[in-house]
């Protein structure tokens, strides 16, 4: 006979379903599997949506097909920074070195990253721990590289012959069957030895070059404890050994630090009077940062700040007394600048070694690792992206039951009662189980609990309704999220490298008094950018504003103009430091990575206009029309200004040009059309293409919001710009024959 079933119909009353049990159930798993199969489609279609307009690229998966992974341990990389003295380093891009060859103008930093060991044939998810070796001008860079393969530490090492703006990788100095990390390298008796971490395997090693950089042979094991991050130096007539022993019972890691002294760096090693000399909370720069250095006398020694993260950043420690009895150091500031693009800058969050020393010229050089993101930003970004989705599914679920969509049912067939004869055993497990009877009651509850909140929220009344869209809300809220988390990357805005080496461009932009509000949106967006390095303001008409007004992680400079006029936007302006400069009109926002990915196409076409917007000039008379134009004709010969960038030098030279005034003077009577003009005469000094198309991912005009739009009356704009095509077309020859089509670099960054 059996019990009857505990299933209800799917709309909480009644009328879907015949009151056949056998139906009812069927019904409602029916009516179920359509809620979650419409909810599902639904939250996807929002998640895939908000993936595509808003996620930008993970640019470290685009660096090498070998390396450059997410990795727990961070995305690693390497800085060259110079000075007068260890205590006024100045990162590479503030001294303007210019490559060429590396399509570098100038030279940024980082200088050594993971694409640099990966596309040399040495697959790396990061690199670290940097140490510099010098040999007259050549620099040799030895560093951690984080094997892709298999997800240990080598040592790998770089030379570089130009005071490291360039460095040629030269292969791994070191493999183990452990990782290596923190390859000290030192001069001792006419050999040169290494004394790379190796705590995996129980002890600290030296190591002898018998073919300097890339052979070394064992040595001998100098102690037999796991030291981390070690260093020897001489002083005061004997040598020092600094490092922290992790294998200590109650040390406190990356807060313990201890002192060994000997007569040679071969050992015997003697333990400090006051060993540990440090066991204290891991933000107290214990663990050692890099090299320590001699500056006026003094010995000065790195540790690293572990408190909020591991490798939060370096701190320096004047070293006071350094005896077998004593020891005491004092903190000193670096005098280092502080990131201010935050996960946008290669070190915006972390640095954690330096290695700095002085070259025989008497400047100084150092070497700093940083990093964009958090230790463990993978696992947490995972663990929270999965706690979104979990969420949004107990939202889906809680939205079926208020709208009577969930039943929560047990079919009869699981239940031991349903299933015929049954054998001994089987009767003697029912009985200690019951677990489909407890399945059953907990159902039965739930389905209770539904009934009880469907009558407490009443979904004909309004108050019923806005909750139900709320959770509704809240769930896509959560699910867009969740796959930011999971699928988002880190959240930074990289820049993309050309030939290993990064760069850097000047942001110039346009603007007046009434359209401060959009200034100030703009350059506390645009600021953040990786690869902007100073924004300048042209300032045609009204009062200028002041410098504080405006929230910038890079100098401003406003260039105030005694005249209005559209001519001043491409003036030559020898404060500019940079070769490209990035035209972008200030009520234009769009991503950080949009702009990225134009400056590595111009870099790519220096002699090019690249830009965002593109348009076709053809038609008999020529007649200016939108960009639908162009894609309905599948080509584009014309860039907007705008937003492009261009070799600020060359493209101010032809503009200002003798050839260019009756072109100026158009501009200046219409007051429209400069970049009409300045893409004919870019047409007419070359024979070749002249112009590249970077498509945005989506571009909003702030104007329309603020109501200062220059261009408001668009039919009117665009018949000026048509007289504009023609007359230039006249003075400086025709565009129609210079048509380019969409998608033709196969990058998919022009479609």
């Amino acid at each position: 006979m059996g019990s009857s079933p505990i299933v209800v119909s799917a709309s909480g009353g009644g009328g879907w379903c015949s009151n056949n049990s056998g139906n009812n159930e069927s019904c409602v798993l029916s009516w179920s599997f359509g809620y979650f199969l419409f909810a599902f489609l639904m939250l996807g279609w929002i998640a895939s949506l908000y993936g595509r307009l808003m996620l930008t690229p993970n640019v470290r998966t685009t660096l090498s097909t070998l390396g450059c992974q997410e990795d727990g341990e961070g995305s690693w990389s390497i800085g060259v920074f110079y000075g007068d003295s260890p205590f006024s380093l100045k990162p590479i891009e503030d001294m303007n070195i210019w490559r060429d060859k590396s399509a570098a103008w100038p030279v940024a930093n980082p200088v050594v990253t993971c694409a640099s060991a990966s596309e040399a044939g040495f697959p790396s998810n990061f690199v670290a721990d940097p140490f510099l070796y010098v040999q007259g001008d050549v620099l040799y860079l030895f560093f951690e590289t984080k094997n892709s393969i298999t997800m240990q530490g080598d040592i790998g090492v770089a030379r570089s012959v130009d005071k490291g703006a360039t460095w040629q990788q030269l292969g791994i100095a070191l493999d183990e069957d452990w990782h290596l990390s923190y390859p000290y390298v030192f001069d001792y008796n006419g050999h040169i030895y290494m004394m790379p971490e190796g705590s995996a395997n129980g002890d600290l090693r030296l190591y002898r070059a018998v073919n300097f950089p890339v052979e070394w042979t064992f040595d001998k094991v100098i102690m037999k404890k796991p030291m981390v991050d070690s260093f020897i130096i001489p002083h005061g007539g004997k040598y020092w050994l600094f490092g922290s022993d992790h294998s200590g019972i109650g040390t406190k890691k990356n807060g313990q630090l201890e002192i060994w002294y000997s007569t040679s760096p071969l050992g015997p090693w003697r333990p400090h009077k006051k060993n540990p000399i440090y066991n204290t909370d891991k933000s107290m720069g214990a663990r050692n940062g890099g090299r320590p250095f001699v500056h006026d006398g003094n010995l000065y020694r790195i540790g690293q700040d572990c408190g909020e993260t591991y490798g939060r950043r370096i701190r320096v420690f004047r070293v006071e007394i350094l005896t077998t009895d004593e020891f005491k150091e004092v903190e000193v500031s670096l005098g280092t600048e502080e990131p201010t693009k935050g996960r946008n800058a290669w070190n915006g969050l972390r640095n954690h070694h330096l290695d700095v020393q002085q070259l025989s010229s008497g400047e100084w050089v150092g070497v700093l690792d940083g990093d964009r993101v958090p230790s463990g930003d993978t696992n947490r970004r995972f663990v929270l992206g999965c706690a979104s989705v979990m969420a949004v599914a107990a939202l889906v679920i809680l939205v079926g039951l208020l709208l009577g969509a969930v039943k929560c049912l047990v079919p009869l067939s699981w239940c031991p009662h349903n299933m015929g004869k049954r054998s001994d055993a089987l009767l003697s497990w029912e009985k200690p189980n019951l677990l489909s009877s407890k399945l059953r009651l907990f159902c039965s509850r739930l389905n209770r609990a539904s009934s009880i909140l469907r009558a407490k929220v009443n979904l004909n009344t309004c108050t019923g309704r806005l909750v139900i869209i709320l959770t509704i809300m809240a769930s896509m809220a959560l699910m867009c999220l969740g796959v930011g988390y999971i699928y988002g990357g880190s959240g930074a805005q990289e820049p993309y490298p050309l030939n290993d080496h990064y760069s850097q461009f000047t942001l110039l932009t346009m603007t007046y008094d009434a359209r401060l509000w959009n200034l100030k949106m703009y350059i506390k967006h645009y600021s953040r950018c990786s690869s902007v390095r100073e924004i300048v303001v042209v300032w045609n008409k009204g009062k200028r504003p002041e410098l504080s007004e405006f929230d910038s992680a890079v100098p401003v400079r406003i260039r105030e103009e005694e005249e209005n006029s559209l001519n001043n936007r491409f003036k030559m302006d020898p404060e500019i430091k940079t070769r490209a400069v990035l035209e972008l009109d200030d009520d234009i926002m769009m991503t950080c990575d949009d702009i990225e990915r134009g400056f590595k196409v111009w870099r790519e076409h220096p002699d090019r206009i690249v830009g965002f917007y593109p348009r076709l000039v053809n038609g008999s008379p020529l007649k200016y029309r939108a960009e639908k134009h162009a894609r309905r004709h599948n080509g584009y010969n014309m860039i907007l200004t705008g937003a492009a960038f261009m070799d600020g030098r060359m493209a101010f030279e032809r503009y200002w040009s003798k050839e260019a005034m009756a072109g100026r003077e158009v501009v200046q009577k219409y007051f429209n059309c400069e970049d009409v003009l300045l893409n004919y005469l870019y047409a007419n000094a070359s024979s070749s293409q002249t112009v590249e198309y970077v498509k945005p991912a989506w571009a909003i005009d702030t104007s329309k919001f603020s109501g200062v739009a220059i261009s408001r009356n668009t039919n009117a704009h665009y018949h000026v710009r048509s007289n504009c095509l023609r007359i230039f077309a006249k003075m400086y020859g025709s565009l129609t024959e210079r048509k380019s089509e969409f998608s033709r670099r196969k990058d998919g960054w022009d479609v």
